[in-house]
């Protein structure tokens, strides 16, 4: 499918070729069982050979306009608004193609040049000429048509294209809203314990790489498995324990079979890390983080909730980071699920904080 969207819009000499030899076929064929069997000049002539004949002459001019109209007079004059030209020119290139018709099959096929007429002629008419206009504006207006279409679609095809892009690039960006901060004291911490000689020192820097690993290379594709962004979460949490020591109690829950079932990457994360910021390093004394993933059928659950922080400057600074915060993974959920998939609530209380988000896993 990809191969035949790449090559769609490609249109190559080929395609050219193809068109006009079918479209002279078809049209020997309708004018030449439109003739009938007449009589030109005092001689029967096939109608079908005569239809050969002057379709032979006909086509190089059809190709001629058409190719004038829509590379050269188009481009140059219709496209720049400059219409007046444009039918000026459009016209008089008929004309002249009409002009040369006229002659060609006189002097080529038969000097009866309009057998199909209302009258026969011998000589260049007013009807003649209208009518070979009409006739020609036909055909120009058919193969125009078929290159703006394939224009539209072609340039369709590139802002759909370009967008896509673009929302991969934002997707890949709202991937990494994961705050710094954590990473600094992170590291300020495993240089306390290093220097403290603890013991705890090589575990924590093990899951500190296992968590950066993962959101520099787990995170590139559309889909994780929740197994991997579970094991994401439980080394993110385990570095909080150590920073916070005995400050925060972690309540996390999980229930219902998590293999085969896939999430978005570090989507949940941001919920949990976002309860951090603001609902324990904005909180004096003890804290309570409670997380709860519930699988059911092609379902996951999840809850979190965290206190509100105490003081009014810090609630002020709340309602605007985690609005932030919020508002990135409210673009990721509409960016990669459908808006059946998904079910985010949010609710701010006077103590307490809570997110609820119902999302597809399978």
């Amino acid at each position: 499918m990809q191969f035949i969207s790449n090559h769609l819009y490609k249109v190559s000499l080929k395609h050219h070729i193809l068109f006009w030899l079918l479209y002279f076929s078809l049209n020997t064929l309708r004018w030449g069982s439109y003739f009938n069997d007449t009589s030109f000049d005092g001689i029967l002539l096939s109608p079908y050979l005569y239809s050969l004949k002057t379709n032979l002459l006909g086509f190089p001019i059809h190709m001629i306009l058409c190719y004038l109209n829509i590379y050269v007079l188009m481009p140059k004059f219709a496209f720049k608004k400059n219409y007046v030209m444009y039918l000026i020119l459009l016209l008089s290139s008929i004309f002249v193609m009409v002009c040369l018709k006229f002659n060609l099959t006189y002097f080529l096929v038969s000097q009866s040049v309009w057998p199909e007429g209302p009258e026969i002629i011998s000589n260049l008419t007013l009807n003649y000429t209208v009518d070979m206009m009409f006739g020609e504006l036909y055909v120009i207006t058919f193969v125009t048509s078929i290159k703006i279409t394939l224009d539209f679609l072609k340039e369709h095809k590139r802002v759909t294209d370009l967008e896509k892009a673009q929302l991969e690039t934002e997707l890949l960006f709202l991937k990494t809203q994961i705050s710094p901060h954590f990473f600094f004291n992170t590291l300020n911490n495993i240089y306390s314990l290093a220097v403290e000689n603890s013991k705890k020192t090589p575990k924590i820097i093990l899951k500190l790489a296992e968590l950066m690993r993962y959101m520099l290379y787990e995170t590139k594709n559309k889909r994780q498995s929740l197994e991997n962004e579970i094991l994401c979460i439980q080394n993110y949490l385990d570095l909080e324990r150590v920073r916070l020591n005995d400050n925060v109690e972690i309540d996390m829950s999980i229930s219902g079979d998590i293999e085969d079932k896939e999430i978005s990457p570090i989507l949940l994360l941001t919920f949990i890390e976002n309860a951090f910021k603001h609902g324990v390093h904005k909180n004096i004394g003890d804290v309570k983080i409670e997380i709860d993933l519930s699988i059911k059928e092609d379902f996951l659950y999840f809850r979190i909730s965290n206190p509100m922080p105490l003081k009014t400057e810090h609630k002020e600074r709340f309602d605007r980071s985690s609005g932030i915060g919020l508002e990135n993974v409210k673009k990721r959920l509409a960016l990669g699920y459908h808006k059946n998939d998904y079910k985010l609530k949010i609710k701010a209380t006077k103590d307490k904080f809570t997110v609820k988000l119902k999302i597809k896993v399978s």
